[in-house]
């Protein structure tokens, strides 16, 4: 699968924002305040963003939890419908651009759009193109117990099952040697 540079920048993006959420109650929100949202769209170099509010986070938040469930979707048709439920509300204006060095790209979000609108129109769209192609299965969360963190799975024989941000599945690979070298021990 040919995936463009600004398909992969989305990708990442939106793998980082899902990745955003507490995994459970007692952790904390990667994206506790407005400063916290002007340093992710910095970081990601968020292109066409104004002033950001209480209310583009509280936006923000709500998309990640949508985005969150194109994760989790059992299979394609699932997901494409979460999908296009993103991509619509976003009010997608698909454009060809080429800003800051970049060569011809096309945007899919609205000139002036709200950063969250903007997520959900690039990061809609860069999904989409994976279910597209059958290839939906290749958005995954870490198979380790204690970790449900999002990745996109770009190996060539879609085998990875865990994410590298944790070092998962080295830690599980230890555990599981060193209980083999207990059990051979005896």
């Amino acid at each position: 699968m040919l995936i463009t540079h600004d398909t992969r920048c989305a990708l990442d993006t939106v793998v980082d924002l899902v990745n955003t959420a507490p995994e459970d109650d007692a952790a904390p929100d990667g994206l506790p305040d407005v400063a916290a949202l002007k340093d992710f769209v910095r970081n990601h170099e968020i292109s066409d963003v104004g002033v950001l509010s209480e209310f583009d986070l509280s936006a923000v938040r709500k998309i990640r939890g949508r985005f969150a469930s194109v994760f989790a979707a059992p299979e394609a048709r699932a997901a494409a419908a979460l999908i296009n439920d993103l991509v619509a509300a976003a009010g997608t204006t698909p454009q060809l651009t080429d800003h800051d060095g970049y060569d011809w790209h096309v945007h899919y979000f609205a000139p002036g759009a709200s950063v969250a609108d903007h997520l959900a129109a690039d990061c809609g769209m860069a999904l989409a193109f994976f279910v597209v192609a059958g290839e939906q299965e290749r958005l995954r969360r870490c198979e380790a117990p204690d970790c449900r963190r999002a990745f996109v799975d770009l190996s060539r024989n879609r085998s990875r099952r865990y994410c590298d941000s944790r070092t998962c599945g080295n830690r599980l690979h230890v555990a599981a040697y060193r209980a083999r070298r207990k059990e051979a021990a005896g």
